[in-house]
C-alpha cells in the first residue's frame, strides 16, 4: 500500500498517516500478517521525521492494530475481539454519535446519511458472523 502525506492539510503529519493505516486494514488493503515499512524507509518515503512515523507505529500498536516482532518489523495484527459485545456496542454509538453530529451540521436528511452508509459498506472489509 502507498502512503501519501498531503502538507497543505490542516491535519497533522501522524494523524494522516495513522488514518491511512487504519483505512488500509479497515479496507482490506493490508492484511493480518503484512509488514509494513520500517520507520526509517517509510520516513525517507514520505519526507517526514522519523519520530513522526515511530509515533504513528506505537500509537497503533497500542490500539491493536500493528504489532512489533523485536528484529523482525512492524506487522499488521490479527483482528481481536478482546472488548465484550456491550463495550463495543458502547464504543459504536459514541463513534455514531460523532458521525450523525456532523452529517446534521452539514445539512444532510437521515434518508441521504443511511443512503451514503450503504453506498460505502462494501467497500470495507468486514468481520464476524453477520457479515
Amino acid at each position: 500500500m502507498q502512503f501519501r502525506i498531503d502538507p497543505t492539510s490542516r491535519s497533522p503529519i501522524y494523524r494522516q498517516l495513522a488514518e491511512q493505516i487504519r483505512a488500509g486494514v479497515a479496507r482490506g488493503r493490508l492484511k493480518p500478517g503484512e509488514q509494513l515499512p520500517s520507520v526509517r524507509d517509510l520516513s525517507r518515503t514520505l519526507v517526514v521525521n522519523p519520530n513522526t512515523v515511530a509515533r504513528v507505529y506505537t500509537e497503533l500498536e497500542r490500539d491493536g492494530v500493528l504489532h512489533t516482532r523485536q528484529g523482525l518489523g512492524v506487522f499488521v495484527a490479527e483482528p481481536k475481539a478482546e472488548l465484550t459485545r456491550r463495550a463495543r456496542k458502547e464504543k459504536l454509538a459514541e463513534l455514531l454519535d460523532r458521525f450523525l453530529t456532523e452529517a446534521v451540521y452539514l445539512g444532510f436528511s437521515a434518508d441521504e446519511v443511511v443512503a451514503a452508509v450503504s453506498d460505502r459498506v462494501g467497500q470495507f472489509q468486514w468481520t464476524g458472523a453477520n457479515t
